[in-house]
């Protein structure tokens, strides 16, 4: 696939440009290891690293063009056979360029973006099962995986960069694809991976702390996600989570159609939980009663959230709900299992305060009050550590028992972690709480502690099959160490 360097630049202001626009360009990459022969290689202004320090690079791999952002980074060079442009923003012009590459292919089908902090993998899959009991060709970008026609591909992202978006965008048309929805985190808002994709709507399901080892403050935070709804085009549709103290403040400033839905406030889409067990939740939805094998009152608004995107892309009420009704759990979202001995396991990616809070009071919602519950807890290394001690003092507060253990402690000691942690811990729970840094060993701390009857929380990792430590991702499932744990316990 090749386009021509003005083709790939329509669009974008450019402050300057020296050199030949009509160059065929075979590929567009920011990563300068990646550049072949005909690349344009756009500098970014990176987290950890600065492109710019790798324009020679580039030039030497085969790059016929460079699109750079910082002036003084190409003042020594005099290459005739490379063309050089400047844009005021790298990033934004990388997300522009992307979309040009492929052809635009977010603006030929219906994209849909959700965004918030937690909800956003169980809408975003959801809504892409969802359409395909509809009948319909679907793609997802999850934090779990790619969905590009046929392909399975695993993330490293929850919003992967523009080349990658544009490139699953593109192989989803070819497939035959309709429509696609999208986890829009804040990194990939802040970062422009998502300039110059055309979205048909967005969905926001709530914030509450998270990610302020990236952003310096909450409100900063706030911002970076509202900005995906000031940026939503006229035509498109905007759906915001009015319980949440601050989703109204994301329909402020948007030129799409303003939506709400809730279960407490007056909205355009509401939803009233019936009942709650551990097989499911009978739910009202449309003045209609529906019975879903989702658990909890965060995935009430979750559904819910769901079936109003699925209106608003013109789909019939009663046939949305039938889909709905027939909605499995996502993987490693309040994933569970009986085990032989009786006790009652629940694995979730809770990872933030607000998602650790809403799992446990579902839990203590749906039990009878005579059976333990023992979370085992941890927190991610390199990350906010603001959060540690708020998410100890949760689980104590909420649980019989908890064990604080490891997370992914990538670059940090696991002792620290927790030791941040502990100091979350109220001097009333000391008795009931336990820190063993081996996670696995946590984990078969709080099995052997479990009677039949019991319920163990295993929360923080989900999904994830495996352990970041030092750089280096060791095997290990959450669902399958505490099976494989509970069955040997039972011999």
């Amino acid at each position: 696939m090749e386009m021509k360097l003005k083709d790939i630049l329509k669009n974008i202001k450019t402050l300057s440009q020296v050199g030949d626009d009509t160059v065929e360009v075979s590929s567009i990459e920011f990563d300068s290891r990646k550049v072949t022969k005909g690349s344009v290689f756009v500098a970014i202004n990176g987290v950890a690293v600065d492109g710019h320090k790798y324009i020679y690079k580039a030039i030497e791999l085969g790059a016929s063009a460079i699109v750079y952002q910082n002036k003084e980074a190409v003042e020594n060079f005099n290459d005739a056979d490379v063309s050089f442009v400047q844009v005021d923003d790298s990033k934004e012009a990388l997300g522009l360029m992307a979309s040009n590459f492929y052809d635009n292919p977010s603006s030929k089908l219906k994209l849909v973006g959700v965004t918030g902090t937690n909800g956003k993998t169980t809408i975003a899959t959801q809504l892409y099962t969802l359409f395909g009991l509809l009948g319909y060709k679907t793609g997802l970008f999850s934090t779990i995986k790619i969905m590009a026609g046929e392909e399975e591909i695993v993330s490293t992202h929850t919003t992967p960069d523009p080349v990658t978006l544009n490139k699953y965008l593109n192989q989803m048309l070819d497939s035959g694809v309709t429509h696609c929805f999208m986890e829009v985190s804040s990194h990939g808002v802040d970062q422009r991976r998502i300039a110059g994709l055309e979205f048909t709507g967005g969905a926001f399901t709530n914030i509450t702390r998270d990610h302020l080892d990236y952003h310096n403050t909450f409100r900063e935070y706030l911002n970076v996600k509202k900005r995906f709804f000031d940026e939503l085009p006229k035509l498109a549709f905007a759906i915001s989570n009015s319980d949440d103290k601050n989703g109204f403040v994301m329909l402020q400033n948007t030129k799409a159609t303003k939506l709400t839905y809730s279960m407490k406030s007056v909205s355009d889409y509401k939803v009233k939980l019936i009942e709650s067990h551990f097989n499911g939740m009978l739910l009202k939805i449309a003045d209609k009663e529906i019975w879903t094998k989702l658990i909890g009152k965060f995935n009430a608004y979750n559904l819910l959230a769901i079936y109003a995107v699925a209106i608003e892309l013109g789909e019939d009420t009663d046939e949305v709900l039938t889909a709905i009704s027939k909605l499995e759990n996502v993987t490693g979202r309040f994933d569970h299992f009986l085990s032989s001995t009786g006790v009652i396991t629940v694995i979730d990616y809770a990872h933030t305060p607000d998602a650790l809070k809403n799992v446990l009071e579902t839990i203590n919602d749906i039990r009878t009050g005579n059976e333990k519950l023992i979370t085992v807890v941890g927190c991610g290394g390199d990350r906010d550590k603001g959060k540690r001690p708020e998410m100890a003092r949760i689980s104590c507060e909420l649980s019989n028992k908890v064990v604080l253990t490891s997370d992914n402690p990538r670059t940090e000691k696991p002792e620290d972690i927790i030791a941040d942690m502990e100091a979350g811990v109220p001097g009333e729970y000391y008795n009931k709480t336990v820190s063993i840094t081996d996670r696995e060993q946590g984990i078969k701390s709080a099995c052997q502690e479990a009677n039949a009857g019991d319920i163990i929380l295993i929360a923080g990792k989900g999904h994830e099959t495996y352990q970041d430590v030092m750089g280096v991702k060791h095997d290990f499932d959450d669902f399958e160490k505490a099976k494989t744990i509970l069955t040997l316990l039972k011999k």
